[in-house]
This record gives structure tokens, sequence and C-alpha cells, in this order.
């Protein structure tokens, strides 16, 4: 059983020059792209078929982000809410293990609020939890429901139980996984310094970590000589030299814009300028479009979610730190999504740039709409 919005949209502007019709056209753009992404939403399990678990928060949190800046969505938006936080933990596909370290999750888990089982939201891998905590304070965000705000700090207590020692800090990938990789580590710094903008009573807590993981982050060397962030680290904790994946130059943006909005310092946005400007000239194309270096075929079944990530939060940054580049490359993106990589179904695929080619379902789906919906702002 599927849910959409049952409404038909019209068929997007030409752009213009005026910038109220500019603004007019992107939102059409996004409420269609988005009446097709709830074409695989499935009411029976709170999930989008075709995407996995992490890739449902990522759909979530798109859906938030377009009810933040279109109040024609919102109802929409509750309804997802309601219907995945009710039943998509019954689809959670892999629960973690029982370990000394999950005990101490569920210690910590105390510190979220009774009514709340955050536990139900944490599978096995440490990179999962923090997308679903980014997805319920993006709810939090639109609908000022409590029990969201409460979910997303219950997870994250049990990613900060899971601070290590192996490289002198920060989490690895999985509590079986000797891997200490990039996102996992900018998702923890990116809930906790959105956190520490939500809740007042413990702004103090959240920024310690963040700055914590900021200060180990940069210490470590998971940023190269460019300013591109590679994937991990190798054994001896040391830069890997792995794929510089778009998502991984994204989500450190917008944790440093709310670092810096909950503690203000001279140097968290210039470190975000820095990584945004080193990742456009690493993985944009001539036209200002971003790639992964999977593309066309060879994405699934998670880098097809991974650019729309990256301009998620290159938008947060040009929100606080303007800049003509970011503005040319949030346009370009959502430009040549709409006229070059979508069929006559309205469905968007992976390759921005067109011709529409490779995979399409809800992750390519979800991670067009994010670059659709940053345009919107711009």
């Amino acid at each position: 059983m599927r849910f959409t919005l049952g409404r038909l949209l019209p068929p997007a502007l030409t752009v213009l020059a005026v910038s109220g019709a500019v603004a007019d056209d992107a939102q059409s753009r996004a409420e269609n792209a988005l009446d097709v992404l709830q074409e695989w939403y499935d009411n029976s399990t709170g999930l989008w078929d075709t995407a996995g678990w992490w890739n449902g928060a990522n759909c979530m949190t798109a859906v938030a982000d377009l009810a933040a800046v279109d109040s024609s969505v919102r109802d929409t938006a509750s309804y997802v809410f309601q219907t995945t936080y009710s039943k998509a933990p019954a689809s959670n596909p892999h629960p973690g293990p029982e370990t000394k370290t999950t005990s101490k999750r569920r210690h910590l888990l105390g510190r979220a609020s009774p009514a709340v089982n955050a536990s139900a939201w944490l599978d096995s891998a440490y990179d999962d939890d923090g997308w679903w905590a980014l997805a319920w304070i993006a709810a939090y965000d639109v609908t000022h429901e409590q029990s969201y705000l409460d979910l997303a700090e219950g997870i994250f207590a049990a990613l900060q139980a899971a601070w290590g020692t192996q490289c002198g800090g920060g989490i690895q990938w999985n509590p079986t996984s000797t891997y200490v990789n990039a996102i996992t580590n900018e998702l923890f710094l990116s809930v906790a310094a959105h956190l520490a903008n939500r809740v007042p009573s413990r702004k103090a807590f959240y920024v310690d970590w963040a700055q914590k993981e900021w200060e180990w982050f940069q210490a470590q060397g998971f940023i190269g000589e460019n300013g591109t962030i590679n994937d991990g680290l190798l054994d001896n904790c040391q830069n890997n030299g792995d794929t510089v994946w778009s998502y991984n130059q994204g989500v450190v943006l917008g944790g440093l814009v709310e670092l810096n909005k909950a503690a203000p310092n001279d140097t968290y946005l210039p470190s975000a300028e820095r990584i945004a400007k080193a990742a456009i000239e690493t993985l944009a194309d001539s036209d200002k479009v971003i790639h992964d270096s999977c593309e066309p075929s060879n994405c699934e079944p998670n880098a097809t979610q991974f650019k729309g990530i990256f301009i998620r939060n290159l938008q947060m940054l040009y929100s606080v730190a303007p800049d003509d580049l970011y503005k040319q490359v949030i346009i370009s993106c959502a430009d040549h999504i709409w006229t070059k990589d979508r069929n006559n179904q309205g469905q968007l695929g992976v390759v921005w740039s067109g011709p529409l080619n490779g995979p399409i379902d809800a992750t390519t789906q979800s991670s067009a709409l994010d670059a659709l919906i940053a345009a919107i702002t711009i």
C-alpha cells in the first residue's frame, strides 16, 4: 500500500529572470519530485521501497527539508513522520549485536525520554544511527514534536557510548569492525552540533562533544592536502587515501555550520569553506554539476544517495557564508537534473548532468530532490 500526495502538479515552468518566478519554478519542481518519491513510500512499513535502512533516513530528511520551506507539503511530511516513527523500527534489518558496547548504549539511552525507544532505531552500523538522528532532528524542526528530539538525543547517547580509543578517539564504523571512517565521525559531529542548538539545558554538553570530535577529526588526517576528505583511516590511523565521496565532503559542512552557531569561532566556517571549494574543484564538471566516481552504473546500493547529501549541506553553508560558487553549483545541479536527468514519469536518475542513465529508485529520487530543495532557497 502506497501513500502519495494525491494532487497533480503543473509542468515545470521555464526559468525566468525575475527572482520570484525562479523561486516559484524551483518550488514546483521540488513538489513534483516529492510526489514521485512518495510513490515508493509504503505506509505499512513507514519506509521507501527500493531504499535501504539508512537511505530511508535521508528520504525522510528530504521530506522534512522541503516542508521547512514549503508549507503546502507539511501535511504530507507530518503523515510521513508519524507513520515512519510508529512503523519503521519493525523493518530495522540489522539490529546491533549483543556486546558490551550495546549494553553501555542501553545505559546511556536512559537520558532520553522513557517514552522513546531509541534502541529500536539502532542497527549494526553507527553511521546508520547518525542518519536517523539527523532525520528526527529535521522532523522536529518542522513539527516541534518533542518525542522526535528525544529520539535524536537517545540515538546520540548510543553514539557517545561508542567513542573509542583505537586512534585516540573517534568512532569506528560498527561495533565489531576496526575500520574508522570519515562519515561516521562527521555524523557524530553534526548530530552533536545540531542538538546543541535545540536542547538549551544540555547545550554545553553537546558543544563539548562536537568540539572534541572536530579537534580529533582534524588531527587524525582525514582531510587530504588539497582539502578534500578521504573515506577513512588505515590500521595505523593514517589517511587511507581512499575515494573522495561527495557525501564525505558534505556532512562536515552542516556540522561546522551548526557548531559555529552554537559556539562561534573564527575557524569553523573557514574550514568548511575550504572543504567545500576543494570538493567542488574535485567533483564538479565544467558545468558545475557534481559527480561521484562510481557513475553511471556502479553506485548502487549506497552511493546513489551521496550527492544530494553534499548539496543539502552546501546549501547550509551558503545560508551563512554566501559564495557565488556555491550558488552556481546548486542552481546548475538542480537545472541539469530537471532538464537532462528526468524521464516522462518524473523519475530522477543518478547522473545529474544527463543523459538519464543507471539506476532509478527512491535513493536517486531523494538525492536529486535534495538539490531541487536547495535551489528553492537560492
